[in-house]
């Protein structure tokens, strides 16, 4: 029973990790990355579609993103998509392709978006202590009931500290590669 509640917490643990870095892949660092446009939506034909399910997303330079439309009669749709996005980027639309060039971010920019992914890697950690907590919870729940002994509830507890340490050192990791990500120049 112990098991089971850890499992559940350490797979609440892992979704936290996975979230966290999937909030770094949308901070724009200066380097054209295609992972920004993910969250972007296109009216296509009365349905969102993502841009990169209507396109080729390539990138020729460190700055620059090419978006290459399969269906060039969108190409209008994923420029307007864009500019009302929070991307923050002007698109060019030459007719047959979209370019998208990303400038270089200015230290106060960059310190601004080291604070958002500091947001976001906090937000990680509490989803774990949240985890943590519940699975505490849950073994102490047991213990009360007297389906597991003092010492089994003592040890579910002391392992999930130890699951807890893992995750937190790992978003701790995630975001010192991040940081040092976005502080380059």
């Amino acid at each position: 029973m112990i098991d089971e509640t850890l499992a559940l917490a350490e797979e609440h643990m892992q979704k936290a990790v996975a979230h966290l870095s999937d909030n770094f892949a949308a901070v724009r660092t200066g380097r054209a990355n295609a992972m920004v446009l993910d969250r972007i939506k296109v009216n296509y034909y009365e349905v969102m579609t993502p841009i990169n399910q209507m396109a080729a997303i390539k990138t020729p330079d460190a700055h620059m993103l090419l978006i290459e439309p399969w269906d060039k009669s969108s190409l209008t749709a994923i420029e307007h998509a864009i500019q009302s996005s929070d991307l923050g980027v002007t698109p060019s639309n030459d007719g047959s392709v979209i370019r998208l060039p990303f400038p270089q971010p200015t230290e106060e920019r960059r310190r601004e978006l080291v604070k958002q992914c500091k947001t976001y890697a906090e937000e990680a950690r509490v989803s774990v202590r949240n985890s943590r907590r519940d699975a505490n919870s849950a073994i102490e729940k047991l213990k009360k009931d007297s389906q597991v002994s003092e010492d089994d509830a003592k040890r579910g507890e002391a392992d999930c500290q130890k699951l807890t340490d893992k995750y937190i050192a790992e978003i701790d990791e995630i975001f010192k590669k991040k940081e040092a990500e976005v502080m380059e120049i």
